[in-house]
């Protein structure tokens, strides 16, 4: 029997043109550092923005080594991943042996009672607890990572800092709360309001998937303010006690991997918070919400990285031991070429997080860019090699740790690994927003200097402008895209040393296509002009080819620079090496496919879907799913369920 047509709830009216004000409104607007990635995308390699690769003062990495060790010993004598996965809880005794270690102030000021740790320490610090249990992982980044601690780090006052600071570094565990049950990637459809009363603010609304929200003590909360008298009004940040009255945690959500999530549904009705509380002026939430993310997504990408070294791990034991046809598995070509791709993808990851974490702490760099990149392609480059694992295991992969240590063997996790990680590539962006956020950023400076000729609500003045000043960049550029570095022999020759593999031809491929992609980009624009923004599959392929491009260029150097400082580097080169031959077949693939592909026709397909054209298609089968509307009620009001709301002490 079908589910009922049932009322959804009201939201604020907002046209496609509206929203994309919102979320450009929101945006960085300005370049005042450079950065390596938007080079990229403009056709220039600029290699002097990475190598040498950056490193960190001796006294952080002596701090951070200290607290890794600290960290190790607890993770092995105090997590069990199994109990938390049979559980779907973390116990409230291993939580708070991580305040006790000072876990939740890896990333605040020591003079707040944090440990004052650099972003590449805490990225390495997530992976490692993130190795013992990806849920733990996620409480600890979605509160330093995106909850409380970064946003005030960034915007907050003196006050509010010595407020909560302390707070959050030793005992408090925060939230971020922004998703309503109808508002994802769509901000400008928020529906909860913060109404200005005297010295205070009262909030009324609903959140959904408040990952941390369960258990949180302070809670970030985005919330839309009515303009007014004396308040410019928009979409704000607030900091609120997660007690305070009016407050409902209805629900604990589970979801098929990180099984000990403290995620839920969050209700404020009629909730007092004092004015002092707002994080900067009014309007300005979501700047601040994507300004938190700038750093704050690189906390998956490290936990991405964790993954893929147990997966090195598990595939290297497993296949060594296990015999077909008269020999190791690992032998055979068509598991060999799984491991092979574990183990160059593990390397260039891993140089994708640290370059991108040690030039978030030099801050030399604009990384907005570089961090969407390498959430984006840690997300979707674990999941796969988490799949191969699963594929290499055979039917071991597919049953679960507590069946096979049931029947006496080793109980290696590889389903729940699929599961955990299968998250990342919906949080903090899902795949598709980051192809579209990154290629915003991509097309900034053709947008800056042509965009008024595409804008419908430029009158022709403005329109004649653009295209003196379009017309003036493009023959400055253009011509820069015919030839450089990448066609001569003798560039990047210090990536090619005595006895080691040849690194310098990768480079020199990364910089033509570096060009040809920036040829790729103007071409679209031109065919397409204000058309552009719908072509998605076509930036999405854009995008991919400058997160491959991205890759290489973190692999090879570091390459070189364990080369230079330790005794892995010629091992270093060849694992560089094999993941640029890799990642060059999957960039030529992509050209292919932005001007040989299906998005038409998909498209045609998609009309006919929705309009219920292949129907019969569907025939012959039962739907398992319940009753229920798709979106649940959300409109505000008093909660009538049980506060589920458990602070840990």
């Amino acid at each position: 029997m079908s589910a009922q047509p049932t009322k959804q709830p009201k939201q604020p009216k907002v046209s496609e043109r509206e929203a994309r004000q919102v979320a450009e409104a929101a945006r960085e607007q300005d370049w005042r550092k450079p950065s390596f990635a938007k080079e990229l995308f403009l056709g220039r390699l600029r290699m002097d923005l990475i190598h040498p690769h950056p490193m960190p003062p001796p006294e952080d990495a002596a701090r951070g080594e200290a607290f890794l060790d600290k960290l190790r010993v607890f993770c092995e004598e105090k997590i069990d991943g199994a109990q938390i996965e049979r559980d779907a809880k973390i116990p409230d005794e291993v939580i708070n042996g991580l305040k006790e270690l000072g876990a939740l102030g890896m990333k605040i000021d020591i003079k707040y009672g944090g440990l004052g740790l650099t972003q590449v320490y805490y990225n390495k610090a997530l992976a490692l607890v993130g190795s013992a249990n990806p849920a733990i992982g996620a409480l600890l980044s979605a509160h330093q990572s995106i909850g409380v601690p970064q946003p005030l780090k960034l915007f907050g006052t003196q006050e509010q800092k010595d407020a909560f600071l302390p707070r959050l570094a030793r005992t408090d565990i925060s939230a971020f709360l922004l998703t309503e049950p109808d508002v994802g990637s769509d901000p400008a459809r928020l529906a909860t309001t913060a109404v200005p009363d005297g010295d205070s603010y009262v909030m009324d609304g609903v959140k959904l998937w408040t990952t941390n929200g369960v258990v949180a003590d302070l809670l970030v909360v985005m919330a839309r303010v009515p303009k007014s008298e004396g308040h410019k009004g928009g979409i704000t940040a607030f900091v609120v006690e997660a007690d305070a009255p009016g407050i409902t945690v209805e629900n604990r959500n589970a979801f098929m991997g990180l099984r000990g999530l403290e995620n839920g549904v969050t209700r404020f009705h009629q909730v007092r918070v004092p004015a002092a509380n707002r994080i900067g002026p009014e309007g300005a939430g979501l700047k601040i919400a994507l300004t938190t993310l700038n750093t704050g997504r690189l906390s998956l990408p490290a936990m991405c990285v964790g993954a893929g070294k147990w997966c090195l791990k598990i595939a290297r034991e497993w296949s060594s031991v296990r015999e077909q046809w008269g020999k190791p598995v690992a032998y055979h070509e068509a598991v060999g070429s799984k491991i092979s791709f574990i183990a160059a993808t593990t390397f260039a990851l891993e140089a994708v997080l640290d370059l991108c974490s040690q030039m978030a702490d030099e801050d030399r760099n604009d990384i907005r860019i570089e961090a969407a990149l390498a959430k984006l392609y840690g997300s979707e480059m674990a999941c796969l090699m988490a799949d191969e694992l699963v594929q290499i295991r055979g039917g071991r992969g597919f049953e679960t740790a507590d069946s096979l240590a049931a029947r006496g063997e080793r109980a290696v996790p590889a389903e729940q690994m699929l599961r955990d990680l299968r998250i990342n590539r919906i949080f903090e962006g899902s795949t598709e927003i980051m192809h579209l956020l990154i290629a915003r950023e991509a097309v900034d400076a053709h947008l800056k200097v042509a965009g008024d000729i595409i804008d419908p609500d430029k009158p022709l003045s403005a329109k004649a402008k653009a295209g003196a000043n379009a017309a003036g960049f493009y023959a400055k550029w253009l011509p820069k895209l015919v030839t450089g570095p990448g066609q001569l022999p003798g560039s990047y020759t210090e990536f090619h040393p005595p006895g080691h593999p040849d690194l310098s031809t990768h480079l020199r491929y990364a910089e033509r296509t570096a060009r040809k992609l920036a040829r790729s980009t103007f071409y679209a624009m031109s065919r397409w002009q204000g058309r552009m923004e719908t072509k998605q599959g076509f930036l999405g392929r854009i995008v991919d080819i400058g997160a491959e491009l991205f890759a290489m260029s973190a692999a090879c150097v570091r390459a070189e620079l364990l080369r230079t400082t330790t005794d892995h580097g010629r091992e270093a080169y060849q694992l560089a090496d094999v993941f640029c031959r890799q990642s060059r077949i999957r960039t030529e693939e992509l050209f292919n496919r932005l001007w040989t592909n299906t998005d038409d026709l998909d498209h045609k397909v998609v009309k006919g879907v929705l309009a219920g054209t292949y129907t019969w298609l569907e025939q012959g089968i039962v739907d398992p799913s319940g009753e229920g509307p798709w979106i649940a009620e959300a409109a505000p009001g008093p909660s009538q369920r049980e506060n589920v709301h458990r602070p840990i002490r």
